[in-house]
């Protein structure tokens, strides 16, 4: 019976695991999609209302306002066409994950060093913290 119980605990984490990764995988694809079509705001709404975004070497911004602000500067730039390399996640606890990549688009590249996405009443994965390197 101990043998059981374990299995079924396991298997509830095991589903619990999958739809944390598959929900901020959902998330970040449409962040990424967001971007690349030029739409600041649908980027800026995947973001928490308070969300911390630190932009290495340029600022912190706190705020959706703010982080609309900064996307819509950079996109106005023809900043575009952003991927992630080299995605790596892990499962911070039962409601957050953190992501980390390098990521390259047409006029920049470097790191994503923490986007922590936290899983919302209604399902959904937003950006909580947003930490990133421009490297050129």
């Amino acid at each position: 019976m101990k043998n059981q119980v374990r299995a079924h605990s396991a298997g509830a984490a095991a589903r619990a695991d999958h739809s944390i990764f598959t929900a901020v995988a959902q998330a970040s694809k449409s962040w990424k999609e967001a971007f690349n079509s030029g739409d600041a705001a649908a980027a800026a709404n995947l973001y928490e209302d308070d969300a911390v975004m630190v932009v290495k070497p340029f600022g912190t911004f706190t705020g959706r306002e703010e982080i609309l602000a900064f996307w819509t500067d950079l996109i106005n730039k023809e900043f575009k066409e952003v991927v992630y390399i080299d995605t790596k996640a892990e499962i911070i606890d039962n409601k957050s994950a953190r992501v980390s990549a390098q990521w390259k688009m047409n006029k920049a590249h470097g790191v994503i060093t923490n986007e922590t996405w936290v899983i919302q009443p209604d399902g959904r994965a937003l950006l909580r913290e947003d930490h990133f390197e421009v490297a050129g």
